[in-house]
């Protein structure tokens, strides 16, 4: 076990030193623009990923309104089990965000995609028809990046081996901490500004 946490906790230090600021800047672009433009930000993923798009919408959106520093308009689609489960029980799994997204999405919005592997089938799904309507895309990939790295506009990867779940996914959730910690060190003051009368 001692060995173990050393070579995993070397690993993950490796991946933070590696991260390229630029890409953490364009990000952070990305959802300043959804301000300009008046558009939402979607965030889609699957298992360990689909709880870390549920924890971005809540850090970007709620977590930053309360403290009147940002209001984006952020859903994880991941979320709601009822739709989810609907569509993958009446049209197939493989649809889950698209038919969601589908008339929906515009050019102005933001697509956050989440996929360690990058060839989830209902990932690329999503993707694909957001990119026919111009929609900016950030792909958030391992591994070899796979098939949303090539589409991404913006590539979050965190290069591991095939299979390095737990270190792709740690990335993923320092990535949203990064940008909520960011966002908040522009008004550390600031608490939630909503109390319990």
């Amino acid at each position: 076990m001692e060995n173990f946490v050393q070579e995993y906790t070397k690993k993950l230090i490796e991946l933070l030193e590696s991260l390229e600021v630029k890409v953490l800047k364009e990000i952070q672009q990305s959802l300043e623009n959804t301000l300009k433009n008046n558009s939402k930000i979607y965030i889609i993923g699957n298992g360990g990923s689909a709880a870390t798009a549920s924890h971005m919408a809540n850090d970007l959106s709620v977590g930053l309104k309360l403290r009147d520093i940002r209001n984006f308009n952020v859903e994880s689609l991941s979320d709601n089990s009822a739709v989810c489960t609907a569509i993958a029980n009446d049209i197939g799994y493989d649809n889950i965000f698209y038919a969601q997204l589908k008339n929906k999405i515009s050019k102005n919005d933001l697509l956050i995609a989440i996929s360690c592997s990058g060839n989830s089938t209902n990932i690329l799904k999503a993707v694909e028809y957001a990119k026919q309507q111009g929609t900016t895309i950030v792909g958030m990939t391992g591994f070899d990046g796979g098939k949303l790295k090539e589409l991404a506009d913006i590539k979050f990867h965190i290069a591991t081996q095939k299979g390095e779940y737990g270190l792709v996914e740690d990335m993923h959730m320092i990535l949203d901490h990064i940008l909520y910690s960011y966002y908040i060190s522009l008004k550390p003051e600031t608490k939630s500004t909503y109390t319990m009368e």
